[in-house]
């Protein structure tokens, strides 16, 4: 009964995506886009170095990746309740985006092999993992090191930020360039969400995060 119960809700969940519809204000009231931008400004000048190290390396501004953080799992608060390899599973096995959640499901699983997930890790409804919820291929596409480990583990901070940082890279971020609505880099982060009005939103905390 718990299995089909699971089963029920993560196709619902993927099912009843339509996209963001809220204005850009509502939007920022309901997901605390001020309070992230608070925090996300503490947190950069508590440990500027490792920011500092990010930005040097990657050229993604810190105020990004932070932003990014807070807003997907609330700087690591909440990683989602529903086991990630479960939640591959089932999204691979539903008929809608079967090819899709097939490639992730396999990646989850090389993934756990390499010893970079734990079997029963616990993540978002559509199997996203970690700090910054990435889905599996993409960390083993872009996955980082940020801890000097020798490992890939997004449920590690360090290692979530820098392959943040590096998606964003490698998905054309020019280093230095502005990032404000209707700039190239804005564009870039539709690599990340295609809503718009997230994409302001994680374009207006960064903006107050980096000063």
């Amino acid at each position: 009964v718990t299995e089909g119960l699971f089963t029920f809700v993560a196709i619902g969940a993927d099912r009843k995506q339509t996209g963001v519809r809220y204005s850009f204000e509502d939007f920022k009231r309901i997901r605390g886009v001020d309070y992230i931008a608070q925090v996300g400004a503490k947190r950069r000048a508590q440990n500027a170095a490792f920011y500092d190290g990010l930005e040097a390396k990657y050229g993604v501004p810190a105020g990004i990746v932070i932003a990014i953080h807070g807003m997907e799992s609330g700087f690591g608060q909440f990683f989602g309740k529903y086991p990630v390899l479960s939640s591959n599973a089932t999204v691979a096995y539903d008929c809608r985006r079967s090819e899709f959640f097939t490639a992730h499901l396999l990646a989850a699983l090389q993934l756990v092999d390499r010893g970079w997930l734990a079997p029963d890790a616990i993540g978002a409804a559509h199997g996203e993992i970690g700090h910054t919820q990435f889905l599996a291929g993409n960390v083993l596409k872009y996955g980082q090191d940020g801890n000097g480990d020798g490992r890939v583990n997004l449920y590690d901070a360090a290692d979530a930020l820098a392959s943040t940082a590096n998606y964003l890279a490698q998905k054309g971020w020019k280093r230095g360039q502005p990032y404000s609505e209707g700039t190239y880099n804005f564009g870039i982060l539709n690599e990340w969400n295609a809503a718009t009005v997230y994409q302001k939103a994680i374009a207006y905390a960064a903006a107050r995060i980096d000063g």
